[in-house]
């Protein structure tokens, strides 16, 4: 059990660093700006605090005081706590609303910490074991101080929670509006954390062992640090996230259509401008250009697509109407190209026709349709 405690502190720990090593490769362009320097502040408190975790798992002293590690851990959170605060402020209300009220979280921050100091000492806590740390070990004072840190970090669970989502929905930059939704979530995995410690503290008390569900504090703390790190970092990768994610897209629907292409290119050759290449450098271009040729060989095909066929048999009786039409043109192309090789011309064919009047102007529209054409080509020519 200590092993997954200690696991979860070092995961939390290194999503802290990882993050705050993030926003300092930023500080050239952005220390002037006050809302980055406590971003930085709150990574710094924020690292601080499972790395504070991390050795007090490991050993009962700090700097040879017992148990020190412990409440450098629990005061540093109750300041990244008061710091993360102070970044949604900062964010979302006006600088003298954002003034006043990280006044009020400041001097509140500071009184828990010093209580939480005072408890500590006049409780002996460098001499107790660390393991009444995580019970209370029904001493009154441990329990105190245990209940004190606990509601330190649930209070501004609720209060973030509560603000995000009125925040979110006010900003305009998707951004922001994006990191206020991920902190939400990270707001509500801290609060069970808290609820999940207050169940350990409250079972310990009354001699209730509740085993291994003892971890889930844990866990409940590590995933929502690592989603509160994603959260104050979002703004600065989001838009890269979102190209390199469309870029996947791009390059999944430029793969899935090629073998529609492939044979649309040998029945015409001519509908190809530039050689045939791999290289996916210019990879809207050449999706661009596949959709083009894919368009430009269906056209030289109208000649030879029976009207009369229009469907084919063996659909799945569950698939959508937009699958059955997609997999009837695949159909259609397939024995267009062979009626095209033979040389044999339908009576009823849809030269006039054009792509049955679908709209060509929205291009992701276009894509998606025709990957649903390609991927039911592709699934015929697996049959045959």
């Amino acid at each position: 059990m200590n092993t997954t405690k200690t696991l979860c502190f070092v995961i939390a720990a290194l999503s802290s660093y990882a993050a705050l090593v993030y926003r300092l490769c930023q500080v050239r362009s952005n220390w002037r700006d006050s809302a980055y320097r406590t971003l930085v502040v709150t990574l710094l408190l924020q690292s601080l605090t499972f790395t504070m975790g991390a050795v007090a798992m490991g050993s009962d002293s700090f700097l040879g005081v017992g148990n020190l590690a412990i409440l450098v851990m629990h005061v540093s959170a109750v300041a990244f706590c008061v710091s993360a605060q102070i970044i949604l402020l900062r964010w979302a209300a006006t600088a003298e609303e954002t003034t006043r009220k990280a006044r009020y979280w400041l001097i509140g921050g500071i009184a828990v910490n010093a209580l939480l100091i005072a408890l500590f000492f006049i409780a002996d806590g460098s001499d107790r074991p660390a393991s009444d740390f995580n019970t209370g070990s029904g001493q009154p004072l441990i329990l105190t101080y245990l209940l004190v840190f606990i509601v330190s970090q649930a209070v501004p669970c609720v209060t973030i929670f509560r603000q995000c989502g009125p925040y979110a929905r006010m900003t305009g930059k998707v951004s922001l509006r994006q990191a206020l939704q991920l902190l939400s979530v990270a707001a509500v995995m801290l609060f069970l954390y808290c609820l999940a410690r207050t169940v350990n503290i409250l079972t310990a008390a009354s001699g209730i062992d509740i085993g291994v569900w003892q971890v889930a504090a844990s866990v409940f703390s590590a995933a929502g640090i690592i989603t509160l790190s994603l959260s104050l970092t979002i703004s600065s990768w989001s838009a890269s996230a979102t190209k390199v994610a469309a870029w996947a897209r791009s390059y999944r629907s430029y793969r899935a259509l090629y073998p529609l292409w492939r044979d649309l290119y040998e029945s015409s050759p001519d509908i190809v401008l530039e050689p045939p290449g791999g290289s996916v450098s210019d990879l809207n271009y050449r999706l661009h250009r596949r959709v083009v040729e894919i368009r430009d060989g269906w056209r030289d095909l109208r000649p030879y697509i029976d009207r009369a066929s229009n469907g084919i048999g063996g659909a799945d009786a569950g698939a959508s109407e937009e699958s059955r039409q997609a997999l009837a043109e695949a159909a259609q192309i397939r024995q267009a190209l062979l009626a095209k090789r033979t040389g044999s011309v339908p009576d009823d064919n849809k030269d006039a026709g054009d792509f049955d009047d679908r709209d060509t102007d929205n291009f992701t529209a276009e894509v998606e349709w025709l990957t649903q054409v390609a991927s039911a080509y592709r699934r015929l020519a697996s049959t045959t």
